[in-house]
């Protein structure tokens, strides 16, 4: 993380934190994201400058103000044509037309519609699911040849891409190359000229999708999304296109990441890990403290400013990006007093945190994401309580994506 001197808008000089496309340290810049007040100006990789909101109170508040939007028509630098088209970030602030994209009546329209689909008994029928194929992973990984297994590679990334892909009736055969655009598509080092070609092909496997359920319907969230309605009122092809994509890439890498982080977690405090294989806390805890303190996502892109909005000693200025940073926001002391930059599975104030997002736009598949790492997690301990990292946390290495706080691989020992 650098940091350099750039004027935003509003003429005012400011220092400008510079996010590391590489991930070198996630934790340092937090801290300076913080420490710069609720309302830091930042600069995302390939030089776009935007602001962030760090602080929890003054991010519930910007959540939930309608002034704040998802129009990517009101961004100024947008409709000046300042931002390439084949910027690595454009597929995450300009996905297309879906419940993330829009606000006020189409998104209460978009949203019901989908909640329609994604209720919340389709979500606790997956537990059997779930729980076969943890189970199944699991003794995948006790056949493991050799005394170091990558748990990422070997559980937590296939567990939620096989739950994801039995939700939306997808088939399996698919899963590999979805993870090779979906690489892409987070990534802050996707060449230009392959940027525009993984949305093309990721939306146009959404496409395929859509178009084999229309003709083969099923008991799957993509056959209920092309059922939903409401008053006559159906999502169209591109808005289910749409919503798939964002239900995909949210639902496995948020799920994948709080798996990892848990563990990582664990595993750098034993004190911790005692607590819980005895007893004395629950999974529970682990999965809302691991939410908090390392949370899957550490930066949500974007919103825009429709006025300028005042935020602690700063403004927000009209027609300016926002984005919010989840990361510097869970350890906010003034949310969570003193100890908040601490791991403790004991906290009062664990479920108090805003890791799946605030208000109208609040992550629609955070009980599907903590249902999985429920399951999975106790499941992990009880076949391995022995488990621990092969390599100090130190070596951990994190990819370059600047929404996700994802690592390549968690080389662990499973213990005897």
């Amino acid at each position: 993380m650098t940091a350099g001197t750039d004027t935003p808008t509003t003429g005012t000089e400011q220092t400008r934190i510079h996010l590391d496309p590489f991930v070198s340290d996630l934790e340092g810049e937090s801290a300076a994201l913080r420490a710069a007040g609720p309302l830091a100006a930042v600069m995302l990789p390939g030089d776009v400058p935007v602001w962030a909101v760090t602080h929890h109170a003054e991010a519930k508040k910007l959540l939930t103000d309608a002034r704040v939007v998802k129009d990517i028509n009101v961004w100024t630098a947008w409709q000046r044509g300042e931002i390439a088209p084949d910027w690595p970030l454009i597929g995450l602030a300009n996905p297309g037309r879906s419940m993330l994209t829009v606000d006020g009546a189409d998104h209460r329209r978009l949203r019901t519609l989908v909640a329609q689909a994604l209720t919340p008994r389709r979500v606790e029928r997956m537990r059997a699911r779930i729980t076969e194929l943890t189970e199944g992973l699991l003794d995948r990984v006790a056949a493991h040849d050799g005394d170091v297994v990558d748990l990422k590679a070997e559980f937590a990334y296939p567990l939620p891409m096989y739950v994801v892909a039995d939700l939306m009736g997808l088939a399996e055969e698919r899963l590999p190359r979805l993870k090779e655009l979906f690489e892409k598509f987070f990534s802050t080092q996707t060449p230009p000229d392959e940027v525009i070609a993984t949305l093309t092909e990721l939306a146009g496997i959404m496409a395929d999708a859509v178009a084999e359920k229309r003709a083969h319907p099923g008991d799957d969230l993509t056959s209920a999304l092309i059922a939903a309605s409401e008053d006559g009122d159906q999502l169209t092809d591109q808005e289910i296109v749409s919503t798939l994509q964002l239900m995909i890439a949210a639902g496995h890498e948020t799920t994948i990441s709080l798996i990892v982080n848990a563990v990582v977690n664990l595993s750098t405090h034993p004190d911790q890990r005692a607590l819980v294989l005895s007893g004395k806390a629950d999974w529970s805890a682990v999965v809302e403290e691991t939410l908090r303190w390392s949370t899957p996502t550490s930066h949500v892109l974007i919103r825009f400013a429709t006025e300028d909005i005042p935020v602690g000693d700063k403004v927000l200025p009209k027609g300016d990006a926002l984005i919010v940073s989840y990361a510097a926001i869970g350890r906010d002391e003034q949310a969570h007093g003193p100890s908040a930059g601490e791991f403790d599975i004991t906290r009062e104030t664990t479920n108090r945190h805003i890791a799946f997002g605030h208000g109208p736009h609040v992550c629609p598949g955070a009980a599907l994401s903590r249902l999985e790492a429920g399951v999975a997690l106790p499941a992990l301990y009880a076949r391995f309580p022995g488990l621990d990292l092969a390599v100090p946390a130190s070596e951990l290495r994190n990819k370059p994506v600047v929404t996700q706080n994802d690592l390549f691989e968690l080389p662990v020992r499973l213990g005897a």
